[in-house]
């Protein structure tokens, strides 16, 4: 079983929802969440005029591969009204992989861990609500680590 945390994230319509259609869809299609963080409203990033986000990481674990997660993820995104027209637009749902396991893929169209997470204060604080002590396989740093050295000033709240 491969251990997976995936950063969920809507800034459109019924926001709670949303999230909870996508964790619902991830326990059916990909596997039982065994953790989830609380839930952090986030100002947009990339695109600061774009709605507030709610963000939410989850851990669980899988016997599919990380394509297959990727794809099935991909899935979750359209079934809830995910329309990709540019990019860091506003959106229903996002689904991201963050980590599988310990393990560093970079193939077409899936980069493992997230390129960016250590950078995200919107993904860094609900990962270290549920994994302080996680090691980023490329940083060789902990979650927790991370977080005392972000740069990040966006305002991200627990709610």
């Amino acid at each position: 079983m491969h251990e997976v945390f995936l950063l969920l994230g809507s800034n459109l319509g019924d926001r709670q929802l949303f999230l909870k259609q996508a964790i619902e869809y991830i326990e059916t299609e990909i596997a039982p969440v065994l953790k989830m963080s609380s839930v952090y409203e986030t100002q947009s990033w990339g695109k600061t005029d774009a709605p507030d986000y709610l963000n939410k990481v989850v851990a669980l674990k899988t016997s599919l591969a990380p394509q297959v997660v990727l794809q099935k993820a991909l899935d979750i995104e359209n079934k809830l009204g995910r329309h990709r027209e540019e990019k860091w637009g506003s959106r229903t749902i996002d689904i991201d992989i963050l980590f599988y396991d310990q393990q560093i893929i970079n193939a077409p169209g899936l980069i493992i861990p997230h390129p960016e997470l250590q950078k995200r204060r919107f993904t860094i604080e609900p990962l270290a609500e549920i994994a302080p002590d996680w090691m980023h396989p490329i940083l060789k740093k902990n979650i927790l680590q991370l977080k005392n050295e972000l740069i990040d000033e966006l305002n991200v709240k627990k709610i």
